[in-house]
């Protein structure tokens, strides 16, 4: 991919749409239960590889300056560049749309009870508690690439924003 100037400018401004986001919304974007209104831009690759570099970075920094540490900025950010090269290489395919949910759920839900001190149940050697926070985080991703992405690059398509 060769980042021109219109390419570079669309992964920077994809970044600071994703860091704003992420701060103007903090109360949903970080926590236990989330939805990262942020996160439905994770199917931008579909239409913009330099879509791929613009959400890494807008992760990077809004986990950053989020409130959850290191552990976000590592696993959270590397959750969101998966998910995006999944989306580029499977454009307008399942995979392509599930790969954000998937990943984020199993991820950034796998660490988020240890980070926020959740206590452990755990039934049948099941610790419930992890499950229980995969769940809630795949959901909330579900709602922003679901009800917010798909509409959102729907209506990029719509108006010819396509590989532009």
């Amino acid at each position: 991919m060769k980042l021109d100037t219109r390419r570079l400018t669309r992964a920077a401004a994809i970044a600071a749409i994703y860091v704003a986001s992420c701060l103007a919304l903090a109360p949903i974007s970080y926590g236990s239960i989330q939805v990262r209104i942020a996160e439905a831009m994770t199917l931008l690759p579909m239409i913009w590889p330099e879509a791929v570099p613009g959400l890494a970075v807008g992760a990077l920094i809004a986990n950053l300056l989020g409130p959850v540490g290191a552990i976000d900025v590592v696993f959270g950010t590397l959750a969101t560049i998966i998910a995006a090269l999944i989306t580029l290489k499977y454009k307008w395919k399942i995979l392509g749309y599930a790969a954000p949910i998937v990943l984020n759920g199993i991820i950034v839900g796998g660490y988020l009870p240890f980070v926020y001190g959740m206590p452990e149940v755990t039934l049948w050697g099941f610790n419930l508690t992890v499950e229980a926070s995969m769940l809630a985080v795949a959901a909330g991703e579900a709602v922003a690439v679901l009800l917010l992405g798909i509409p959102l690059l729907n209506m990029l398509k719509r108006t010819g924003s396509e590989r532009k």
